[in-house]
């Protein structure tokens, strides 16, 4: 599952990466939840769109996803821009959350299906980075696969390599979605003795 992601990034490095010329406006935002209106890319254009598909689902499997929602997966193929994402691990009774970025470069593009101005996230296997973390991860799209996902390649519904991210626990304020600053983003240590 992909509950929360981050965007703080310029608008021209977004743009720079994705090979967009005309952005919509767009703040950066630190605690992205579902529902929320936010930018995604679409050939070579960028929108806003509410994350939800159909107001309902916020992310899909991608095991299933072309039997469940062929329309979306075949003709609504979209990348969400991310400068990184938020994962829970329980940890002696409670949800710790983690922040997930980039190893190499300011930017992730997540494989995303729409259906009008709406789009899920889609997810798959953790990769080693995640698997003690949580049991499933946004499908990342590597740079050179831009054009293949959005062209309608299958392959890439796939875990990210082990060394495509990075990962720092962070504070509880991420839970509110309304507490939006880069404050969430700081890592913070976490006591030996949640582990033992």
């Amino acid at each position: 599952m992909c509950g929360r992601y981050a965007l703080h990034a310029h608008p021209d490095v977004v743009a720079l990466q994705f090979g967009i010329e005309n952005l919509p406006a767009f703040p950066p935002r630190y605690n992205i939840a579902p529902a929320t209106e936010v930018l995604i890319v679409r050939g070579a254009k960028a929108s806003l769109a509410h994350w939800g598909l159909r107001r309902k689902f916020a992310n899909l499997r991608a095991e299933t996803l072309a039997q469940k929602f062929p329309g979306p997966y075949r003709n609504g193929r979209a990348l969400v821009p991310a400068s990184g994402f938020y994962e829970w691990r329980s940890i002696a009774g409670r949800k710790q959350p983690y922040y997930f970025f980039p190893a190499d470069g300011p930017l992730l593009a997540l494989a995303a299906v729409c259906d009008g101005d709406t789009f899920s996230l889609i997810t798959t296997q953790p990769n080693a980075t995640l698997r003690e973390i949580h049991d499933r991860m946004p499908v990342i799209i590597a740079r050179d696969d831009y054009a293949a996902w959005l062209g309608g390649e299958d392959r890439l519904l796939r875990p990210a390599p082990d060394d495509a991210l990075q990962a720092r626990p962070v504070g509880m304020a991420v839970n509110q979605a309304a507490n939006d600053s880069p404050r969430l983003l700081e890592p913070i240590e976490l006591s030996r003795t949640l582990f033992d």
